[in-house]
C-alpha cells in the first residue's frame, strides 16, 4: 500500500491518510472485505504517530468505509452508495483545483472546456 504524505501541506496528516485510503478505494487497489494494516503497522510503515492513524481509521469508520472490531484488524466496507459519494468528493476537490488554476492562468471558460476536450479524447 503506497501512501503519499506531504509534510508541508495545510492538510493534517490524518486527513492525508484518509485521502490516501480513499484514493486506493477509487483505484480499486482496496476492495470490500480487504483487511487494512493494523494501526501500529501502518503508523510504522508511513512513519507517523499511531494516534494519527487511529484518528484516520476512526473517521473512516464514521463515514462507513471501514469496520473495526476490538482486537482484530480493520477491513473495508464499501457499499456502492458510499463509493459514489467518495468518488464525487474526490473529483469535486480535483475539479476545483483545476478550475482555479485555469482561471489564474487567464483561460476563459470556452478555452478551458476546449482544453479538457483535447485531453478527454
Amino acid at each position: 500500500m503506497m501512501f503519499q504524505l506531504d509534510l508541508k501541506s495545510r492538510k493534517s496528516i490524518y486527513e492525508q491518510v484518509i485521502d490516501n485510503l480513499k484514493e486506493l478505494i477509487m483505484t480499486e487497489t482496496l476492495a470490500a472485505g480487504d483487511k487494512l494494516p493494523s494501526v501500529r503497522e501502518l503508523s510504522k510503515q508511513i512513519t507517523v504517530n499511531p494516534n494519527t492513524v487511529q484518528k484516520a481509521y476512526r473517521m473512516l469508520e464514521e463515514e462507513g468505509l471501514i469496520a473495526s472490531h476490538s482486537g482484530a484488524k480493520s477491513y473495508m466496507v464499501l457499499p456502492e452508495e458510499t463509493i459514489r459519494r467518495v468518488r464525487a468528493e474526490l473529483l469535486e476537490g480535483d475539479a476545483r483545483t483545476i478550475v482555479s488554476a485555469m482561471k489564474q492562468m487567464g483561460l476563459s471558460k470556452a478555452e478551458a472546456l476546449a482544453l479538457l476536450e483535447t485531453y478527454w479524447d
